[in-house]
């Protein structure tokens, strides 16, 4: 009998119990991510049962106990359209004791506090950029530790939220105003880190106990310039006129030398074990122009839709897009129990 699978994800809104999701998955802007899955999960010739959750998780437990699924291809990002409670979603999954697709949620919750992450990392003499976390009630300060320019980001947000190109500060006074804007309007804690000129690279691995890397990817910033800081800001990711206007391109990375390609590899490697990620995820990296690697964020349960950067790479490696699904969804049986 072929595997049942149970794919859960979010939706900004809740639908009613036999909703057939076929506006969404229609939608070249929608859930293009969840319909890549859904196909691929199909063709490799698995049951497949969708589910939605927005604010309520007894949707889910209803649905473990009436269809009795045999894995969980877990897609959720958000619950209640707040980014860093997947963590909490995916705890209850494991209560349920399903076997679920991707990152654990202890490595969930290490990679999304960023100031957390970076202190995991440093202790395993993986190179990060100096930070400074910063809560919200207590006292802002510029830390004698940092070296201007910074970026300021919020600590716990994903994709990019809430970074433009005036996150990058290089006075007090617009450090302090950074910081108080993250705290005031997006209701956040922040994180400053200091800026790391060069080049900017995504490297993905997929695997358990034996990792395999996946070829880098890049991104370029052909239009902008020179004295602009380049940085992956949300509209450099998501707005596809500003990437135009500004000559943005994503694409395999070239002129990696052997020997700057085996130090990539050694610290993502070493990155992704100090982290006990044990499924699949993207590192974005800094890389100098003397050849020092930084470890910027790790990514877990990153985007897998066919167009995306894990996708990407793993089909330049030799692994079409169903065979990575069907290796993702392995890895979750594999820990079973």
């Amino acid at each position: 009998m072929a595997t049942r699978v149970l794919m859960v994800f979010d939706l900004p809104y809740a639908v009613k119990p036999g909703y057939d999701y076929a506006a969404e998955f229609a939608d070249p802007d929608g859930s293009y991510t969840e319909n890549d899955v859904y196909q691929a999960l199909l063709e490799c010739g698995y049951e497949v049962h969708r589910l939605s959750l927005y604010d309520d998780v007894r949707p889910l437990l209803d649905a473990v106990r009436d269809l009795r699924p045999e894995v969980i291809f877990n897609l959720c990002e958000t619950f209640h359209e707040i980014t860093h409670w997947d963590k909490n979603i995916l705890a209850v999954m494991e209560l349920l004791g399903i076997p679920c697709t991707g990152a654990t949620s202890s490595s969930l919750f290490l990679c999304n506090d960023k100031g957390l992450c970076k202190k995991i990392l440093r202790f395993h003499r993986v190179r990060t950029p100096r930070f400074h976390a910063f809560y919200r009630g207590h006292k802002v300060w510029l830390p004698k530790t940092l070296k201007l320019p910074c970026i300021i980001k919020p600590l716990t947000e994903e994709a990019s939220r809430g970074i433009s190109q005036a996150s990058i500060v290089d006075d007090e006074k617009s450090f302090l105003a950074r910081v108080q804007m993250i705290h005031e309007r997006m209701n956040l804690d922040a994180i400053a880190e200091e800026y790391i000129d060069g080049r900017e690279l995504y490297v993905s691995i997929i695997g358990d106990h034996a990792l395999r890397m996946l070829p880098a990817r890049e991104m370029t910033f052909g239009q902008m310039a020179e004295d602009e800081p380049r940085i992956a800001t949300y509209k450099a990711k998501w707005d596809d006129a500003y990437r135009k206007r500004w000559g943005i391109n994503n694409h395999f990375a070239k002129t990696l030398e052997p020997e700057l390609q085996k130090r990539i590899a050694d610290v993502c490697k070493r990155a992704y074990r100090a982290l006990n990620i044990r499924s699949y995820a993207r590192f974005d990296l800094r890389v100098t122009a003397s050849g020092q690697v930084y470890v910027i964020e790790p990514n877990v349960n990153p985007c897998i839709a066919k167009d995306d950067e894990l996708a990407q790479s793993a089909l330049k490696a030799g692994i079409s897009y169903p065979s990575l699904i069907r290796k993702v969804v392995n890895q979750a049986l594999r820990r079973k129990g």
